[in-house]
């Protein structure tokens, strides 16, 4: 399953996909072989919070009776099915009674062949949320690097963090969004030198979320981390045309180019993530590498690609978020 830190509910696909089931990896989950398997009826408190985890309002099927959510995302993909729970087993040893998910049965998007969605954010419906209380209200992971040839590399881990590792800043609660993972964006370098910008551009409410790939800067930030990128990479590299929402690309691949430049990003308190090639360019088309940022003046987001191979903690209960270099294992 995809974990998403910028979305509560967890769902995946289920038998019998009465509207329509993309392509995935694994077996369907089938609820008629889970003798613990239920689902939750519209009068019920969980039906209740759906909306507010969603943002979409639940609706009630008449002939059964049961809660139907509806999962939209930002891309166009969207899940619905039935509210449900059942046990969720981690190991032999770790069972959560009651797990809240949708068991989804018309699901359209850009899920890969994953099972679904891991819904990871604050809203008292995500899994972290629900495993809380058992495990206290922490998660950590790493992700690994796209197209590495094992696949594997990363982790998802629930509960205590090893605060030692990590660098925090601040978790920010913002009242539009009570539910996402809020930080402040303090600064950015190219090679070593803060781009030229003042520092109330920064300001922008900026989420941290790992559902969305290509970072996301204000307009007037990645203009100025852009033109210091330019400035280096235009002297070794020649410059390829924009692909969709990436303007600033080169020829050459990420083994050919051995001089790129590292851009710093530095958030309150001083954490900071220093980004290597891998984390800075994405590859858009065969020989074709762009710069992984994008302008943005709605909300900065940090995305998955400058996540990639670096913890990332989630101390929820004392409202900290952390970063530590070189995790994955």
């Amino acid at each position: 399953m995809l974990m998403d830190t910028g979305s509560s509910f967890s769902w995946l696909q289920c038998q019998p996909c009465a509207i329509r089931c993309y392509t995935q990896a694994d077996p369907l989950f089938d609820p008629t072989r889970s003798t613990t398997y239920k689902f939750l009826s519209c009068p019920s408190s969980e039906c209740s919070s759906v909306e507010a985890a969603t943002l979409n309002a639940p609706f009630c099927d008449l002939l059964s009776g049961g809660c139907v959510y509806t999962a939209t995302y930002g891309d166009a993909s969207f899940s619905r099915g039935y509210l449900s729970e059942d046990l969720l087993t981690l190991t032999p040893s770790q069972i959560l009674p009651h797990f809240v998910f949708g068991c989804g049965q018309n699901n359209v998007g850009l899920f890969g062949r994953s099972s679904g969605i891991i819904g990871l954010a604050r809203h008292k419906l995500s899994m972290i949320a629900q495993l809380s209380t058992k495990y206290g209200y922490a998660f950590s992971y790493c992700l690994p690097r796209a197209g590495s040839p094992s696949g594997g590399g990363g982790f998802l881990s629930i509960g205590k963090i090893l605060a030692s590792s990590y660098k925090f800043t601040p978790m920010i609660t913002d009242s539009q969004d009570p539910s996402l993972y809020f930080l402040r964006l303090t600064d950015i370098s190219v090679a070593g030198t803060p781009i030229k910008v003042d520092a109330a551009e920064y300001k922008v409410r900026t989420i941290i979320d790992s559902g969305t790939v290509i970072t996301r800067l204000p307009t007037s930030v990645y203009d100025a981390l852009r033109q210091a990128f330019v400035k280096i990479m235009s002297t070794k590299y020649v410059q390829a045309p924009a692909y969709s929402i990436l303007d600033t690309c080169f020829r050459g691949s990420l083994q050919s180019m051995k001089v790129v430049p590292q851009i710093r990003m530095v958030f309150q308190e001083s954490a900071e993530l220093n980004l290597g090639a891998a984390n800075v360019l994405v590859e858009a088309d065969s020989g074709v590498m762009c710069l992984a940022f994008a302008g943005n003046n709605e909300i900065s987001i940090i995305g998955n690609h400058q996540q990639q191979t670096f913890g990332v903690a989630y101390d929820v209960a004392s409202l900290r978020i952390g970063f530590a270099p070189n995790t994955c294992r």
